[in-house]
């Protein structure tokens, strides 16, 4: 689950606990009240086959309906567009390719996200059961796969924050683990036209 877990890759029925649906809603009003957001994110990656952890820098820009940016600058420039099901890398000279034979991992997670950063959870109840704690203020949403063939894969996905989504933690069976930290969440502002095009955007 490369570069959405990579990322991503900025989010619920009968797995709630009583007292969580009223919170879950809550964090979804507050994530669908920010429809165009940019944040810069710092991700860490950690393999037990790696002697030292991978780090990574870059932007996400969200936009609802439309899908995410995820623009990686350090330690190499990559820009990947996760718009529905679909991935595409966006090459320093702007030329858009799209990602086929992909992770198929990646796609539904990219579209879990999206679904719950736009306060719209069915993707996400129909691939992962959650567990909400915390207040509105400081929340934990919890996720894990429902689908026996992801769980072989995917332990479990934890997301954090307040008003923003703060942070994305990735676990994988085997020893994997994905943190994302994004600092300086704001409106998106006016979208560069490669933002525009590369999300579809009119």
């Amino acid at each position: 689950m490369r570069h959405l877990i990579i990322a991503l890759l900025c989010l619920l029925a009968g797995s709630l606990h009583a007292q969580e649906p009223d919170l879950l809603k809550q964090v979804l009003a507050g994530l669908a009240a920010h429809p165009r957001v940019r944040t810069d994110f710092t991700q860490t990656r950690e393999n037990p086959a790696l002697a030292q952890p991978q780090l990574s820098k870059g932007q996400l820009v969200f936009v609802t309906g439309h899908g995410m940016l995820w623009q990686t600058t350090q330690p190499y420039r990559e820009t990947l567009a996760l718009t529905g099901a679909r991935t595409a890398r966006i090459d320093e000279h702007g030329q858009i390719q799209v990602v086929r034979n992909g992770d198929r991992g990646v796609a539904q997670v990219s579209q879990m996200l999206q679904s719950m950063l736009a306060g719209q959870p069915d993707e996400a109840l129909r691939q992962f059961n959650v567990e909400a704690r915390g207040n509105a203020e400081q929340w934990i949403l919890r996720f894990t796969p429902r689908q026996e063939r992801m769980a072989r894969v995917l332990s479990a996905i934890e997301l954090t924050g307040g008003q923003f989504l703060q942070g994305i933690d990735v676990s994988m069976q085997r020893g994997e683990r994905t943190q994302i930290r994004f600092v300086d969440t704001r409106d998106a502002g006016t979208l560069s036209p490669l933002e525009t095009r590369a999300l579809d955007m009119p």
